[in-house]
């Protein structure tokens, strides 16, 4: 655990790495500690539903109350996606599932921080809509609201008057990616309530059960059986999310039964070249790779090619690998234009929790052009988060609220339009883009811990909220940040 002298250290010195930075503006201390604060913050401010007595993000208000009336289902709570109003179940799972898996390996540390609560709070919003939204055991609901009418106005949750319509996959509409992302959430959101709420933590443990076993014996993609999803968050394939939650499964509960279904896939998915909430398989090779430093599983055949391809994807991700990861000038990861830092933030919790596993067992990755060590897997992380901090070009956090110039312009309905609680006029659909997107100017509300799309492929960040592509912040983005920003700290 670090001591909290630790938690203001210089971060020009990116040279451990092997990153050139060139002219780098606005080198300062980073606390770590304070942006870890921050990034738990941020997702009250995405909570739907009846706030509770404790909500810190005082300018939000209740809302999405009569969601699941339709269906005569309680869907309230839960998260707002991104910017817009819709409850997207694929990335909220996914988000969930990271929020989980921060707190499993870093607890102490998030204990050390007083940011314990903060973090299995920011968990249990999700979990209890996740648990609601799972009313029997082969029947999902997968989203709240339409994208497409939801696009089309401009409104903060408090004055939605777009269409609430809940989707839903079933036994006849299959959604196997949705539902065993889905299971992965609470099988690695029981982990983390276990010695903190162990009743909470076994029932949690039982819906991730049903939802895998749901996944597994009625196979489809989910945008198939609701296709309005798939306008927006269309999965790639759901052998990935099945192997991940019998990943998380396995670890949950030590029962053989997801052991074997792990190991008798027959795929490992490869080397991969981003890990996201679409593509788990590089999270699914780092939980089996940590099985085979641990002596669960044998170090040959299926195993080895799963702990080999997860250390490929961090091999490249260091420029040590055959096929590295395109970066800027300044050292950033580059994956792809939009919201790239989601993919950056993965990269780096793999690589921060392998540094872990690895060190435990005193072992390295040997790389195609180098021998990785912990230190250096670390140290990788920590310059993509000091990037993300402001140790760039622009001198600039691409984390909201943090530091002295970070985007003021976020692209978010409810931190670009006045708090209810200032002004209760109704914001209408349209009057919204006239009043509030197209003015000129910061944010009445800061979106503190939200983390943006971040720069383009030269280091350039255009902060307008009319740049939906890397000035949008979205819920997956600073949940695997949680545990970087934890070990840091």
């Amino acid at each position: 655990m670090a001591s909290s002298s630790s938690s203001s250290i210089i971060v020009c010195a990116l040279v451990g790495v092997g990153i050139f930075l060139g002219h780098i503006h606005g080198c300062v201390g980073a606390d770590y500690g304070k942006a870890l604060t921050k990034a738990l913050l941020y997702y009250e401010a995405q909570r739907s539903g009846k706030l509770p007595h404790n909500q810190r993000v005082q300018w939000r208000g209740d809302s999405g109350l009569q969601d699941g009336k339709d269906v005569g289902v309680d869907l309230t709570g839960g998260y707002y996606d991104s910017g817009d109003n819709v409850k997207f179940g694929l990335p909220m799972a996914f988000t969930l599932t990271m929020l989980s898996w921060s707190v499993v390996e870093y607890k102490t540390q998030l204990w050390a921080k007083h940011e314990i609560s903060n973090a299995l709070n920011a968990i249990k919003w999700g979990t209890d809509y996740l648990v609601k939204a799972h009313p029997s055991p082969d029947v999902l609901y997968c989203e709240v609201g339409d994208g497409n009418s939801d696009h089309a106005c401009w409104q903060r949750p408090e004055d939605m008057t777009t269409p609430r319509t809940a989707y839903r996959i079933d036994d006849q509409h299959p959604g196997s990616d949705l539902a065993a992302e889905a299971a992965a959430a609470l099988a690695a959101a029981s982990l983390a309530f276990k010695h903190f709420n162990p009743s909470y933590s076994s029932m949690l443990l039982r819906h991730a059960k049903q939802l895998f076993d749901f996944g597994r014996n009625h196979q489809g993609l989910y945008q198939n059986s609701v296709p309005v999803a798939g306008q927006f968050y269309s999965s790639s394939g759901f052998q990935d999310e099945l192997l991940w939650a019998s990943a998380w499964l396995y670890r949950a509960t030590n029962d053989e039964t997801y052991l074997n279904y792990l190991g008798g896939s027959g795929t490992t998915g490869g080397t991969r070249t981003m890990f996201s909430w679409d593509d788990k398989y590089a999270g699914v090779q780092i939980l089996a790779a940590k099985l085979v430093l641990d002596g669960k599983v044998p170090s040959s055949g299926l195993w080895a090619d799963f702990k080999s391809q997860g250390e490929q994807f961090l091999c490249s991700c260091l420029q040590k690998g055959n096929s590295n990861v395109q970066r800027t000038p300044a050292g950033l990861l580059w994956f792809q234009p939009w919201n790239n830092l989601q993919y950056v933030t993965s990269a780096a919790f793999l690589a921060t929790v392998y540094s872990d596993y690895l060190s435990s067992k005193h072992a390295s990755i040997q790389c195609p052009s180098a021998r990785v060590h912990p230190s250096d897997l670390i140290s990788f992380a920590k310059s993509q988060v000091d990037y993300i901090l402001g140790s760039n070009p622009s001198g600039m956090s691409y984390m909201v609220g943090f530091g002295s110039k970070y985007p003021t312009q976020p692209h978010h309905r409810g931190a670009s339009i006045v708090s209810i609680k200032r002004d209760h006029t109704p914001v209408t659909c349209h009057g919204g883009f006239d009043l509030w997107f197209n003015r000129n100017g910061p944010n009445p509300n800061v979106l503190h811990g939200a983390v943006v799309g971040g720069p383009d492929p030269n280091d350039v960040y255009w902060d307008s909220r009319s740049n939906f592509k890397t000035a949008e912040p979205a819920t997956v983005t600073p949940a695997p940040l949680i545990g970087v920003l934890a070990r840091l700290a």
